[in-house]
C-alpha cells in the first residue's frame, strides 16, 4: 500500500528506507525484504499520476526487456508489483553507486581501470546486441557499481532501451543531450549506433553535471570531474550551443594529455565518428584489441584458462622456438599472449588459495 507524506510509500514484504535518486517518474529507494533472509534491494517507485502515454509505455517495455534477461553486467529485475499510487520494480541493490560518482570521488580513472569497465560494459552491450536490444541512454548515472571494494559494472536504467534490430530507423528523442549521438540530435532519425556514440563519450570524459534528458533542457555547468581527458567533448552551457558543436564538421582532437595507449586513442576515435556509416560497427567493436572480450576478466576466466591449455602450450612451444632463433620480440609476445589466459583470472579471483594457485600457473609460462 501507499505510504503518505514525505516519507517513503510502504509496500507489502519491504521496509522501504533511504532515497538512493529520483528522476522525472521515479524515485528510487534502498529497501529490506522481511523475509528471514533480510536481503537488500532497490525499489524503483513510479508515480502513476506522473505517467503519459509515452512514459507507460517505456514502463511495460522497461519491465518487459528486463524480466528476460539475466547477465553478471545488468541490473536484475527481481520482481514488479503495484497498487493505487504507484509501480514498483524490484531490482538488484548495488552498493557502490553510479559510475559518475565513483570517478567524482577519485578526480581520475586510469586508462587500466577504464578498460576493466569497458571490458564489462562491452560484454553487457554484446549481450543486449545479439537480442537486438538498444538501451539508447547510455551514461554514467545509468552504470552502477556492485560495491566499492570490488567494483562490478552493472547497467541499468532500461527507461528509454527499444527492440531494435540493425535495420531498425527512429527518430524519437531519447536519453541525455550530452551522450546522444549526432544524427540523433541533429536528424531526428537514428538506428543502434547511437548506443556505440555514446560509449564513446561516457570513455572520452564524465562531466560532473548533465543536461537533464529531453524534453527539459535546463542550462549546463561546465564539468569538472575527470576520467581520461577530465570532460565530455562536446561540454557545453545549454543545448543549443551543444547542437551547434555536435553540427560542425571540425573533426574531435583527442587531447595529448593524459597520455593512452594507441588502441584506446583508435578506439575513441573511431566511436567519436559523427557520421553513422563510419562509425565503429558493433562487431568491430567487441572484438578491438583495447575492449578484447576474450581475454576479459570475469568469473569464467580461470576455466576458460584451463579449457585453453592446449592453446597456452602451443603458444609456449612458440616463443620457445623464437627465443632460440633469437627472435626476442617475437618471443615476448608469444609468452605475452599465452598470459592474457590466465592475468584475467587472477584480477577477478578473490579466494587465496585459488588466486595462489593461478599465479603459479602464470609463473610456469616462460
Amino acid at each position: 500500500m501507499a505510504g503518505s507524506g514525505w516519507g517513503p510509500p510502504r509496500l507489502d514484504g519491504f521496509i522501504l528506507t533511504e532515497r538512493l535518486g529520483s528522476g522525472t517518474y521515479a524515485t528510487v529507494y534502498k529497501a529490506y525484504a522481511k523475509k528471514d533472509t533480510r536481503e537488500v534491494v532497490a525499489i524503483k517507485c513510479v508515480a502513476k499520476k506522473s505517467l503519459n502515454k509515452a512514459s507507460v509505455e517505456n514502463l511495460l517495455t522497461e519491465i518487459e526487456i528486463l524480466k528476460g534477461i539475466r547477465h553478471p553486467h545488468i541490473v536484475q529485475l527481481k520482481d514488479f508489483q503495484w497498487d493505487s499510487d504507484n509501480i514498483y520494480l524490484i531490482m538488484e541493490f548495488c552498493a557502490g553507486g553510479d559510475l559518475s560518482r565513483f570517478i567524482h570521488t577519485r578526480r581520475i580513472l586510469p586508462e587500466k581501470v577504464a578498460r576493466v569497465f569497458m571490458q564489462q560494459l562491452a560484454s553487457a552491450l554484446q549481450f543486449l546486441h545479439e537480442r537486438n536490444i538498444s538501451h539508447l541512454d547510455l551514461k554514467p548515472q545509468n552504470i552502477l557499481l556492485s560495491s566499492l571494494e570490488k567494483p562490478h559494472l552493472k547497467l541499468a536504467d532500461f527507461g528509454f532501451a527499444q527492440h531494435m534490430s540493425p535495420r531498425d530507423e527512429k527518430h524519437v528523442l531519447r536519453g541525455s543531450p550530452l551522450y546522444m549521438a549526432p544524427e540523433m540530435v541533429c536528424q531526428r532519425q537514428y538506428d543502434a549506433r547511437v548506443d556505440l556514440w555514446s560509449v564513446g563519450v561516457i570513455l572520452y570524459g564524465v562531466g560532473q553535471a548533465q543536461l537533464d534528458p529531453i524534453p527539459s533542457q535546463p542550462a549546463l555547468c561546465l564539468p569538472s570531474t575527470e576520467a581520461l581527458f577530465g570532460q565530455p567533448p562536446f561540454a557545453s552551457r545549454s543545448f543549443s550551443e551543444l547542437e551547434e558543436k555536435i553540427r560542425s564538421n571540425r573533426v574531435i582532437e583527442l587531447p595529448l594529455r593524459p597520455q593512452l595507449s594507441q588502441d584506446c586513442r583508435d578506439l575513441l576515435q573511431r566511436l567519436l565518428e559523427r557520421d553513422p556509416s563510419r562509425r565503429i560497427s558493433f562487431q568491430d567493436f567487441f572484438a578491438h584489441p583495447w575492449v578484447d572480450l576474450e581475454h576479459m576478466p570475469s568469473g569464467e576466466s580461470l576455466a576458460r584458462a584451463v579449457s585453453s591449455q592446449w592453446r597456452r602450450t602451443a603458444l609456449v612451444v612458440q616463443a620457445v622456438k623464437k627465443d632460440q632463433e633469437g627472435d626476442t620480440p617475437a618471443a615476448l609476445s608469444l609468452y605475452c599472449k599465452a598470459l592474457d589466459y590466465f592475468v584475467p583470472a587472477l584480477h577477478y579471483e578473490v579466494d587465496a588459495q585459488r588466486k595462489k594457485a593461478i599465479k603459479a600457473k602464470v609463473i610456469r609460462v616462460p
